[in-house]
């Protein structure tokens, strides 16, 4: 969905090398300072106990996020459409940056990038969120940014080949396999941890 989001704004061959690395500074700035606002609120006493809740919560987005891309189960689109009310305000302010000509107006349309609709960036907030912490909640976000960044550059550079490699139905499935994989062991794991608590709690309580 981005990759077709950034053709759209013409981030093929017309941007400048330097357009193109301020538009994607800006994503990965704002992907940064929502991980970071994430993890700063799951870290406050109020919100901490819920951190098993938020584990159980990511793990089943991740598993949501590779249904969703090995196209098999469309269901993050809900979240999307909540998220569009996020956006629409946004795209009055980005209208009169397009078309992208200088580096400024691409950073600034990067910075709005991060509150798009977008099911997997909101599967990547509630991990960050379970980092429970402001530096682990930014490098989380950063890290899934940089993740995005081989295909939504290649995107920019028009490197068709590899694109249509990136969208074939086999590294969709993969990619796709990899994630589900990885949220059954973030459920499972969170399970244990559960269970771990659940007996140490009951343990203190007989003592």
């Amino acid at each position: 969905m981005c990759g077709g989001i950034s053709a759209a704004l013409g981030l093929g061959g017309a941007a400048t090398p330097a357009t193109t690395a301020a538009y994607h500074c800006g994503r990965l700035l704002s992907y940064t300072l929502l991980g970071a606002a994430a993890g700063t609120l799951a870290a406050t006493p109020d919100v901490a106990g819920w951190t098993l809740a938020l584990r159980y919560l990511a793990a089943l987005l991740l598993i949501a996020m590779g249904l969703y891309i090995g196209n098999w189960w469309f269901g993050l689109q809900w979240l999307e459409r909540g998220g569009a009310f996020l956006w629409r305000p946004l795209q009055r302010l980005a209208a009169p940056l397009l078309p992208l000509r200088r580096p400024r107006e691409a950073l600034a349309l990067g910075l709005c990038w991060g509150v798009m609709p977008c099911g997997l960036i909101y599967s990547a907030l509630a991990l960050a969120a379970t980092r429970q912490s402001t530096l682990d909640g930014a490098a989380t976000m950063l890290s899934f940014g940089a993740g995005t960044l081989p295909a939504m550059l290649l995107v920019s550079v028009g490197a068709t080949r590899l694109q249509a490699l990136l969208r074939s139905r086999g590294m969709r499935r993969a990619i796709a396999l990899l994630l589900i994989a990885g949220g059954l062991w973030s459920l499972a794991t969170t399970a244990s941890h559960s269970e771990h608590l659940l007996h140490a709690k009951a343990s203190q309580h007989h003592h």
